[in-house]
């Protein structure tokens, strides 16, 4: 088992984190998603997965989400 955090922003609220854990949960191998939202700031997404998820897909996933973006730790 894999586990990865990314530093995502633009999460404002419960909808965003809902949104947010159901694209990367529709990744393959994906087993976990979990968000410590940090409302207007940069928000803390660990997954988990069965092995280490592409950066693109991850990035897909999250602008799919609502136009989320990874940023620089």
């Amino acid at each position: 088992m894999i586990s990865a955090t990314y530093r995502v922003s633009g999460m404002t609220c419960e909808h965003c984190v809902r949104a947010v854990t159901a694209e990367l949960n529709d990744l393959a191998g994906v087993t976990d998603v979990t968000v410590a939202m940090v409302p207007g700031g940069t928000s803390a997404v660990t997954v988990s997965s069965e092995a280490p998820l592409a950066g693109p897909d991850v990035e897909a996933a999250l602008d799919e989400a609502g136009g989320y973006r990874l940023t620089a730790s």
